[in-house]
């Protein structure tokens, strides 16, 4: 057999494809991958942290920063307490768990804005004070905000938030840097409006059963949707519908609850008029 040495061709080794094309195709694949990853750890995680006890949530709250007012004056602890007895009447109507306590603190900053936290922890900041009509509004937001802790909002927007950030942290070898304490000690910070807009109309449904319950009627319920429906027409949407759903859709919902209440046996009371805030509150 007699031997031959062909010449072997030039570029048999050099693909006609770009090479960025192969190298975005690779990080697409990567990165769908990754996002697969952290999805399902978010499930997981949101899954299991509702079986977390309840006391296990006010350990975590031990070291909290302080939430009411640094300096606290004779009237704000006044309103404080308004708000904290309105808050447990409102807890019995919603028949909240006993081991579930609501603690209500109030800011008096200009903020418009409200949120519950982990460890039973209901903020209410003066700025959304001032705009309440009447008690049957304000209710309705202390309700709402009650229903997310029944519901263990906070503690599964916690396990969502550490399941991701602690996977980006793995993705970027920040394991061992002191971002991860950083972290862990900010916990209460990544429960504050991080709520899916399930949660969130899921807690406005529960609120609405509670004003049901507790006045026999949703009166006024309506009215600080319709009080920010303006705001967001201006574009300028209060911190506390900004990852709720539209006020538009929500009075929508209200509306929808009190007549499928009127053909059903609901409670009823001959009068249905709104409580007015307590004039104290308005002079503030």
């Amino acid at each position: 057999m007699e031997y031959k040495n062909p010449k072997i061709p030039e570029g048999i080794n050099i693909s006609d494809e770009n090479p960025l094309k192969d190298f975005f195709a690779m990080l697409l694949g990567i990165s769908l991958v990754t996002a697969l990853i952290i999805m399902m750890l978010m499930y997981l995680a949101e899954t299991m942290v509702r079986y977390i006890p309840f006391e296990v949530e006010l350990k975590l709250t031990e070291n909290f920063p302080q939430l009411s007012n640094i300096e606290e004056t004779p009237q704000t602890q006044r309103i404080e307490n308004y708000l904290q007895e309105l808050a447990d009447e409102l807890s019995l109507a919603q028949q909240l768990p006993k081991e579930m306590k609501i603690t209500v603190h109030y800011l008096d900053v200009d903020e418009i804005n409200a949120f519950a936290t982990l460890g039973g922890n209901v903020v209410i900041f003066r700025g959304l004070l001032d705009k309440m009509p009447n008690e049957n509004a304000l209710a309705m937001v202390l309700a709402h905000e009650i229903a997310h802790i029944k519901h263990r909002d906070p503690i599964v927007a916690l396990g969502r938030g550490l399941t991701v950030s602690l996977a980006i942290m793995s993705l970027m070898g920040a394991g061992d840097s002191g971002f991860s304490e950083q972290l862990v000690s900010n916990i209460s910070l990544m429960t504050v409006l991080n709520f899916s807009r399930e949660q969130e109309k899921e807690a406005d449904h529960q609120a609405l059963l509670t004003l049901q319950q507790y006045y026999g009627h949703v009166n006024g319920a309506e009215e600080i949707f319709k009080l920010f429906m303006h705001s967001e027409k201006e574009h300028s949407t209060p911190l506390f519908l900004s990852t709720h759903p539209q006020s538009k859709e929500r009075l929508e919902s209200v509306e929808e609850f009190s007549q499928q209440c009127e053909s059903e046996p609901c409670e009823k009371i001959e009068h249905k008029d709104l409580r007015p805030l307590p004039d104290w509150i308005s002079s503030h």
